[in-house]
């Protein structure tokens, strides 16, 4: 029995386990053994003898003048009879037989010894690990069961899941694998260390290794969100002006985030750059979509809304919905995206719900108003731009959050939209259109046509044009003696050259056309 001593010593080497945790274990199980053997309810109590390696298994009784419990008090007359030297409020213990123990107390002591062991191992295994708990570790592959790889950190082993398992990958046994610890579990059926190749810390942690800014704190990573095997976007910041945090975690000619999509087997990878405000934010975590516009919906709640062109509707959406929600566990944020037409048409039909008239306020959108400002008229109660127009800025005062810098805008936009729908000046204006024809007209006819073509105006005529010919001071003093009038067959051009006397008349043979 002596070779007890060396047992548990082998056992406790093995197991990484202190020897006097075996030998407690080994008491226990001796123990359970006797109870569940002699099925009693006596305190029992095993003591391992240094010299033989013999253990012995005792019932604990207190030495009373009158017994009411008779299971773990004794009379002092009955004590004496065991051990000589008993009192009263003593305790005596008596010797159990040992050799009514067989085989399968045997079995269950071995059962408890190695239930005992196996705490000990997971409760050293949880010291020791759970503290590095997001650490990047370096394993290999020890075998597969069923979907999950078992593997080999050194002292211990770890488990990975399938679902810490990227779908781009897969490994075979005795392959070195980098893994991040996601978590020590010390009871449950998964119980032990759980590593993970799925997990948004794996990504940071190959950047950590990667990055030189970010070991040394200059670069600052701010959150990470990933769907693996498909789409992980990382946010950066950089704590050094003259740093830039994304090119830093491209490196030259993408060497740097290269590697890092080598190791995740072509995983795709947005670097954006953090922003303390969240509709900047939002706006580099939609990317590679271009957004119009962002709204803050609900702040206390973190839910904003999202406006995007028609054409980049599906790009910030993304395949299945996968941009937009990486980009709200990113963001800490509920994101709405919706497309311009969309926007419009719930404008309009709130407008119509509330049995509004006329051009409903959001379309000064398309005229350079914010959808915010938009919005507070909305709430104001100003639902279209004919009543919106028809108010003055002090009304427009009393509009909660609208200021004298909003009014100018407002009134911009209301001035730009009704600019779309104003027609020329002169029309519809007969006496503006006469004079404009007449200057119209003087202005295209040059000197050298007047008189051309012999024809002879009518009364009417000679007094429009002598109008038209005096408001444009076309009358001249002539110092040269006039030259004979044109006919049909000459050209005009001494006509043009020397212009009429003092009061000659100009004929035209075109002045109908002004009328």
């Amino acid at each position: 029995m002596a070779s007890i001593y060396q047992s548990i010593e082998i056992l406790s080497k093995e197991k990484g386990i202190e020897p006097h945790i075996v030998l407690d274990a080994v008491k226990d199980a001796m123990l359970v053994a006797a109870r569940k053997h002699f099925r009693t309810e006596e305190d029992l109590v095993a003591e391992l003898d240094e010299r033989t390696g013999a253990i012995q298994i005792y019932a604990v009784r207190k030495v009373v003048a009158a017994v009411e419990d008779p299971v773990r008090e004794i009379t002092l007359s009955e004590a004496l009879d065991v051990d000589p030297n008993a009192e009263q409020g003593s305790e005596i213990r008596i010797p159990k037989s040992m050799e009514a123990l067989g085989r399968i107390s045997a079995q269950t002591a071995k059962q408890v010894i190695l239930q005992k062991v196996r705490e000990a191992e997971r409760e050293n295994i949880y010291t020791e690990y759970s503290g590095r708990v997001g650490e990047l570790v370096n394993c290999t592959v020890k075998r597969i069961e069923g979907q999950d790889l078992i593997m080999d950190l050194g002292k211990t082993e770890a488990r990975l899941p399938k679902k810490e398992q990227s779908r781009l990958e897969s490994f075979s046994v005795g392959e070195r694998v980098r893994c991040v610890m996601r978590s020590v579990e010390k009871t449950g059926k998964n119980a032990g260390v759980i590593v993970s190749r799925a997990a948004p810390e794996f990504v940071m942690r190959l950047f950590e290794q990667e990055v030189p800014e970010i070991y040394d704190n200059t670069v600052v990573i701010k959150g990470c969100a990933r769907e693996a095997g498909e789409r992980t976007k990382i946010a950066v910041f950089s704590r050094d002006r003259d740093v830039d945090s994304v090119g830093a975690c491209v490196g030259m000619k993408g060497m740097r985030v290269q590697s890092i999509i080598r190791e995740l087997r072509g995983e795709k990878i947005d670097i954006i750059e953090y922003s303390e405000d969240p509709v900047v934010f939002a706006t580099h975590a939609l990317s590679p979509a271009k957004i119009s516009r962002v709204s803050i919906v609900n702040p206390s709640e973190r839910h904003m809304e999202v406006i995007v062109d028609d054409s980049q509707l599906s790009l910030a959406i993304g395949k299945k919905g996968q941009n937009v929600r990486l980009a709200a566990k990113l963001l800490g944020w509920k994101v709405d995206i919706k497309s311009e037409e969309e926007k419009r048409q719930e404008v309009e039909s709130q407008m119509a719900a509330l049995g509004v008239s006329g051009a409903p306020v959001s379309v000064l959108i398309d005229h350079g108003l914010g959808e915010s400002i938009v919005e507070k008229l909305v709430e104001g109660g100003v639902g279209t731009v004919e009543r919106l127009g028809a108010m003055t800025p002090e009304q427009l005062e009393e509009i909660a959050g609208i200021g004298p810098k909003l009014i100018e805008k407002i009134q911009s936009a209301v001035v730009a939209y009704y600019g779309q729908f104003e027609e020329p000046a002169f029309e519809g204006d007969e006496e503006a259109a006469q004079m404009d024809a007449a200057l119209q007209f003087e202005v295209e006819v040059a000197p050298d046509e007047a008189g051309v073509g012999g024809m002879e105006p009518t009364a009417d005529e000679e007094e429009s044009v002598s109008e038209a010919v005096a408001s444009a001071d076309l009358a001249e003093e002539v110092t040269e003696a006039p030259p004979a009038p044109a006919t049909e067959s000459e050209s005009g051009e001494g006509q043009a050259e020397s212009g009429p006397e003092d009061g000659q008349e100009v004929e035209f043979d075109t002045i109908r056309d002004s009328d």
